[in-house]
Parts: C-alpha cells; structure tokens; sequence
C-alpha cells in the first residue's frame, strides 16, 4: 500500500518540460528593430541609431537562427535561407525597375553604371551579392515622387546583400566560433577598426559590402554565442561591464567623427559596430526566452506575430511606401476647406506625422499584395495575414495545438 499523504508539504513536482517554439523575446526584438527602422527613414532622427540600433540586432538575431538551423547539412540551410530571400526581392525588384524604366532611366546610358557593366549589375536585383544600381536622379523635383526616390528605394537592398554574405560564411564562421570562439567574435572588430576608420581603403561597392560585414558580424556572431550557450556562462556583471566600456569607447570616437548627419551612427563605422555590439550583448544577456509574450505586451502579440512572418515584405517595400505617402497627403490641399491658410498652416507643421499615420495602413496593404510570396519562398501554403489569430483559434478549439522570419536603418 502507498502512505496516504500527511498535511505536509506536496512532493516536489518536476517542472514541465517547455515545448518548443518560438522565443517571443526574440520576436519582440525583431519588431521594434522594424518599427525603428522605418521611423528613422521617415523622420531621419540620428539619435535613434544611438537609441536602438536596429541593423545590429536584427544580425543577431539572424545569426542565432543561422546557428540553430546549422545543426542540419550546411549546404541544405543555405539553399533555404537564400530561396526564402530571394521572390519576394523579385517581386520588389519588379516593381522598381518596371517604374525607373518608365521615369526614362537607361542603364546603359548611367553615368554612374553605364556601359556592359551597368547591365551585368542589373542582376543584383536577382542575386544579391553586389549593389544594385540604381539612378541617382530621376522625374523631377516636381513629379510625383521626389526625384531621388530610386535611391531611397533600391537603398535599402544593401542589408540583403549583407545578409546574403552572411549566410554563405556562416559555416565557416560557426566552424571557427566552435574552436576559437573569443577570436571569431572580436575579428569583425579589429576589421572594422582597420576598414572602417580609413587605415586601409576599399574603394567602390567591394568597399562598402567588406565593411559593412565587418560593422555587422560581430552581431552575427553573437548570434552564434547565444544559441551556443557562450554568453549564459559570462557571469552577468563581467558582460555589462565589458559592454558598457565598448558603448563608452562608441560614443567617445563618435564624438571626434561625426558626420555630416551628426550623431548618426550610420556614418560612423567603428563607433556603429562597437555600440551595436555592447547593445546587443545587453539584450542577449537578459534574455528571457518567452514562450509567449507577458503581461501588458501581450496585446501586442498579433503584431509581433504579423510582423515577424513578414519581415522581408516590411523591410523591402517600407522606403518605397514612406515617399507613397506624400503624394496621397498631397492630395489633401485640393480639399474645399484647405483654401484657409490656417489650415494649409496646420497641415504643413503636422506634414511628418501625417506620413507616420499613413505609412502603417499602406505596409499592410503590402502585405495583402506581395506578402504571401514569403510563404511560397518557405514552401508554406499562402497566408494573406498570418498573425496567428487563426492558430491560436484553432488551438483552443481543440485544447492542443494543430501544428504537427543604403538607406541604412
């Protein structure tokens, strides 16, 4: 016969194992990275690279998925990785050409990309392992877009071509990290220290992809050092302190190099991988690996979900839509009451956050339109809004679940 418990204490239980799933801490980076992004290239505000530094953490956050998917052979998790990149930048490529052809632009004829060059570049809008070319000016200052949206638009593909880098090295760089880890994780450092402080210069677009992998890839790599478990067994107080000297330096050569948007990282190679680099650290310490969202943050789970299946769409259209807005606002001047200068006042001063208001609904009319092309990308059947709603539904209809990611930023 078993004892009949006492009024003692219950016998310990063994906790739960976690299922597994999403991190939802991670997700809720990769939002607020997104979020920040097209902030900062609608307003321009510099101080927001200081704030967040968004392109850093959303390396991170990729080179800790790369580090998982990596448990698998390394030539199939490239493939995958690249064919779930690559329609929707077709899709996006489509579109931006298909509208500087018709504004007149010929790339032969480019003084910037003319010639046989200018055409063999094309192709990056296919494969992105260079920059695509693009025209500088194009339409007129009066046209319907301003006459540098090209350049705001295609700007933005040059996190895909660093992306892509990435991708194709992470075998090698996860191999390395493996048996010299410290070695592998401040080697972007010391390049960025020589690349991007005019030591030694690169000149064209070989330049700007080499530093820009060396700004970034010890973000990427920190991603592999999370997903490794490296950072959980750095004692907390040591990594905080490491990382708060690293941002001290950032700010310190920062201040001796602004540029000519001041404070604005971007500009700032050194300065923009040192303070990415201790900011990331910090986020990657208090990781708390949420397999749901917490508390007040839950409400926001939808979007977090929405967002996180559709970051390539956001990130690829969202430039495009910010100048979409100002001839849509435009249109309000024609408006019978807009004759009063009071009102043509009032619209002009709240202009920005009008364009803030409007480039929302237009990301989720994106969506609806070229979203959907991720999921085929991730041979997933087509999904017009995926943030989760229809899962959740079903999981609590059933009590189970049913399921058997140079306009700088």
């Amino acid at each position: 016969m078993q004892p009949e418990s006492g009024p003692g204490p219950e016998p310990e239980q063994k906790p739960a194992p976690r299922r597994p799933g999403r991190d939802r801490y991670l997700d809720l980076l990769r939002s607020i990275a997104l979020v920040r992004v097209v902030v900062y290239h609608l307003f321009g505000w510099a101080w927001l690279t200081v704030l967040f530094p968004s392109m850093g953490v959303m390396f991170a956050l990729a080179g800790s998925l790369m580090a998982r998917s990596l448990s698998r052979p390394p030539w199939g998790v490239i493939r995958g990785r690249v064919r779930r990149l690559l329609p929707p930048l077709w899709a996006f490529s489509a579109v931006a050409l298909a509208m500087m052809f018709a504004g007149g632009w010929n790339p032969l004829h480019d003084p910037d990309h003319g010639g046989t060059w200018g055409v063999v570049d094309l192709l990056n809008y296919i494969v992105p392992v260079g920059a695509p070319p693009f025209p500088w000016k194009i339409g007129s200052k009066s046209g319907l877009l301003e006459d540098t949206w090209a350049v705001q638009s295609a700007g933005v593909l040059w996190y895909l071509r660093a992306y892509l880098w990435f991708v194709v090295a992470s075998p090698l760089l996860l191999w390395a990290f493996r048996r010299v880890p410290w070695a592998t994780l401040l080697a972007p450092l010391a390049l960025t220290a020589v690349v991007g402080t005019g030591i030694v210069t690169i000149p064209g677009e070989l330049g700007n992809a080499i530093t820009d992998f060396a700004v970034f890839g010890g973000c990427w790599v920190l991603g592999f050092a999370h997903h490794e478990g490296m950072l959980a067994k750095i004692p907390r107080y040591i990594a905080i302190s490491c990382s708060t000297l690293m941002m001290a330096f950032a700010l310190w050569w920062a201040s001796g190099h602004l540029g000519p948007d001041g404070w604005d990282l971007n500009d700032i190679p050194l300065a923009d991988a040192m303070w990415s680099f201790g900011f990331v650290v910090i986020l990657l310490q208090y990781s708390p690996s949420w397999q749901a969202l917490p508390g007040r943050l839950a409400k926001w789970d939808k979007l977090v979900t929405l967002s996180n299946n559709r970051a390539v769409t956001i990130y690829l259209w969202h430039n495009m839509l910010i100048m979409a807005t100002v001839p849509i606002l435009d249109q309000l001047y024609n408006l019978p009451f807009m004759q009063d200068d009071r009102a043509v006042a009032a619209l002009d001063t709240t202009y920005m956050l009008w364009m803030f208001v409007l480039v929302w609904p237009l990301i989720g009319l994106t969506i609806l339109a070229f979203g959907w092309i991720e999921d085929i990308a991730a041979k997933r059947s087509p999904r017009l809004w995926p943030n989760g709603a229809q899962k959740r539904k079903s999981t609590g209809s059933t009590g189970r679940s049913t399921r058997g990611r140079r306009a700088r930023g």
